[in-house]
């Protein structure tokens, strides 16, 4: 066979491979939906390779392109390639996430270096550098809009960000630096997923199990029946964990659970990750310096409304005086309270949730156990849905066409008041050994316009709830309620997006920006007329009580010094990470207990290690930003005072809310989408006051 025939029948062979592949193809599916029944794992290498193929040819147009660089032939076409590849690592990337397998995790380690690549071809590519560099130059004259000028604005910078100004060396040292970050990243968040799989406390005597309340233990017995075997198994999953904690009377195994919680990844064992972190800490230094930073802190913080360390510090700073006095009378109260009933140990983590809850039971009359009835989850989908509705006009109808990874998966159409479609919304609320711990919101589509088409979102929110048992729905502690709206609150930002361009569009904005939206939503959570809508007794149908109303909203301040010093650690163990100007050889448990010593109110526990865990700062996209968690609560306490002042349900509030902060994305620097909406900067008053700490 000739050399043309071998390649005709090459090319006919990659043709009749791609049209085999759903993934490539068009979807013909409710909306466009992932066809998640048609694609099988084997499918996922193949179609990257070819949206690759297909990215690189848009943008190789782009950069040869012998018309003069203008806005719309060089940046606004930049944005607009490489869909096809966005939409095949939306559905691989959420997979690996929420429905995950070994299999998966090993495409993974292989795709993510052609992405790298991918993104390093295009920003470290001149001729492209300097089309952009063209347009940019040219900016105070080309009379482009608000949002036009932050594409071009944030283009030019991803540029520069990524090493387009850097030397032939250099360049090449970052493509080093970044393929060895992504694989890294991975392997940090699978290592602490494998960990929390791993665990599992197996317990055949119920005399031990004293003080768990049944809900618990009918949960724990269902999970070893389920592994055919007898008693009751608990894991390290937080619906398990915390209640476990909350209320085992058994001192011994609390302690057991605690470490095994607090040691995830940190046992020298083959899911160790004190390697990955000096790697990922001294890579991210690296690759900072080689761009002319400091540190990693100071390239991070670069494009956030904290603007540098000395802000993300001075918040720290200000929080922390407010708080850790507080935090030790808090203690102190604890400790009283245990010496009372008895206990005369030393207080150790162990034993904070279970005397603190008992102590919260016995000032406010009042625990999750009381409260978990009128959760029942349906309801509570019932109740945040009709939040939205209330505030913002929208609607969510089930669709069972659309297609799910997962058969516990719901997804829903979502619709404005004027009857248009808005989004799609899939709720995944249940822990599985295929899915990573915590709660998240992301998107399998982001949101743009394109010739005349407003092009809209598939948004996804994950959780880790209690399942329902044999002999009681899915009933939530008033804490994942909290949780529910907060990734609710991401999920609004992300269906209400309003961008002409998706890489401005819905949670693409600065990340000390991206929590005010969730934290927000969860100041509903303690109004009754909010609740009287959806809480009532699963059993008996009785609403909640006004009574039992107050008590939550009294009891929301318990604790508000430790928690938020708590909060402040994390912080603080951030930006020591990445506040590093020198590569770290060191022990990682030594600097992590050096980095947030003034915070810790507890004796140093040797097997505990937060970090080896830390998956927003390793495996995210927090690294330098987990301040950002207390600045959005700074937001959010001050921008919830307009729904105060005006009615929690004002119409007015919440379409200007709507107007100038969910639709707009990243469209706008933050603080001027912010004060467009609140009329003034924030200021701490507002949260130091709902915490109790004013």
């Amino acid at each position: 066979m000739n050399k043309l025939k071998l390649i005709t029948l090459l090319s006919i062979i990659t043709v009749m491979v791609n049209a085999q592949n759903p993934l490539l193809g068009e979807f013909k599916t409710p909306h466009e939906t992932a066809p998640f029944a048609a694609i099988e794992n084997e499918h996922f290498l193949p179609a990257f390779r070819e949206a690759i193929k297909t990215g690189e040819a848009e943008v190789k147009n782009i950069a040869e392109n012998q018309a003069e660089p203008t806005f719309e032939n060089t940046v606004e076409a930049l944005d607009r390639a490489g869909k096809l590849l966005g939409r095949t690592a939306g559905i691989f990337f959420n997979l690996v996430s929420a429905e995950t397998c070994d299999e998966l995790q090993q495409l993974a380690q292989e795709i993510s270096p052609l992405l790298t690549k991918y993104q390093n071809d295009i920003t470290l590519n001149p001729v492209l550098f300097e089309r952009v560099k063209s347009v940019y130059n040219q900016k105070d004259n080309l009379n482009l809009n608000p949002e036009q000028q932050t594409l071009l604005e944030n283009t030019y910078l991803n540029f520069v960000r990524k090493g387009a100004n850097l030397s032939n060396v250099d360049k090449e040292k970052f493509r080093e630096i970044s393929t060895e970050l992504s694989k890294l990243s991975l392997k940090f968040g699978e290592n602490v997923r494998k960990e929390t799989n791993n665990f599992e406390l197996h317990i055949t005597g119920k005399s031990k199990l004293s003080g768990l309340p049944e809900g618990a233990l009918e949960a724990a017995a269902a999970k070893a029946k389920s592994k055919n075997k007898d008693g009751w198994i608990f894991d390290i999953t937080m619906p398990t964990y915390l209640p476990f904690m909350q209320y085992a009377d058994n001192r011994e195994l609390r302690e057991k659970m605690y470490l095994a919680y607090m040691s995830k990844s940190f046992k020298g064992n083959e899911f160790d990750n004190r390697e990955n972190i000096r790697k990922i800490v001294n890579l991210k230094l690296e690759m900072a310096k080689l761009l002319g930073y400091k540190n990693y802190a100071e390239y991070a913080l670069e494009q956030r409304m904290a603007m540098n360390r000395q802000g993300v510090y001075k918040l720290l700073e200000d929080l922390y005086d407010a708080s850790y006095t507080v935090a030790l009378k808090e203690k102190e109260e604890i400790k009283a309270y245990a010496e009372r009933s008895g206990f005369t140990s030393e207080i150790m983590p162990w034993d904070w949730t279970y005397f603190s809850e008992k102590l919260k039971e016995e000032k406010f009359d009042l625990n999750d156990e009381m409260l978990k009835p009128y959760f029942e989850l349906k309801k509570v989908v019932d109740g945040v849905f009709g939040l939205a509705t209330e505030l913002f006009g929208i609607t969510f109808k089930p669709n069972q066409e659309i297609p799910v990874y997962n058969e516990e998966v719901v997804p829903y159409e979502v619709y404005d008041a004027d009857g248009s479609f808005m989004a799609v919304l899939y709720t995944d609320f249940h822990p599985r050994p295929g899915k990573q711990g915590g709660a998240w919101m992301n998107d399998f589509k982001g949101q743009w316009k394109e010739n005349g088409t407003d092009s809209r979102p598939h948004i996804t929110i994950v959780m880790n709830f209690t399942r329902p048992t044999e002999t009681k729905p899915a009933l939530l502690t008033f804490n994942e309620v909290g949780t529910f709206m907060h990734e609710f609150g991401h999920a609004l930002h992300g269906m209400l997006a309003n961008s002409t361009y998706s890489s401005l569009s819905g949670t693409n904005v600065y990340r000390d920006f991206v929590e005010l939206p969730s934290q927000i939503i969860e100041n509903w959570a303690v109004e009754k007329e909010f609740l009287d809508r959806f809480a009532t007794h699963y059993e008996t149908g009785e609403p909640i009580s006004a009574e039992l109303v107050e008590k939550i909203k009294a009891s929301q301040n318990y604790l508000a010094g430790y928690l938020s010093v708590r909060q402040l650690s994390f912080g603080y163990l951030d930006m020591a990470w990445h506040t590093l100007d020198k590569q770290f050889a060191g022990d990682v448990k030594q600097f992590e207990e050096a980095a947030w010593k003034k915070t810790q109110i507890f004796p140093v526990i040797d097997e505990a290690c937060m970090s080896t865990q830390f998956s927003h700062l390793f495996a995210g996209g927090y690294a330098a930003g987990y301040y950002s968690y207390k600045w959005a609560e700074v937001l959010d306490a001050d921008a919830f005072r307009v729904f105060q002042e005006n009615g929690l349900f004002n119409k007015e509030v919440a379409s200007s809310f709507r107007k100038n902060i969910l639709e707009k994305g990243g469209t706008e620097h933050p603080m001027v989408l912010y004060k467009r909406f609140r009329g003034q900067e924030p200021t701490v008053d507002a949260l130091l006051e709902r915490s109790g700490l004013k």
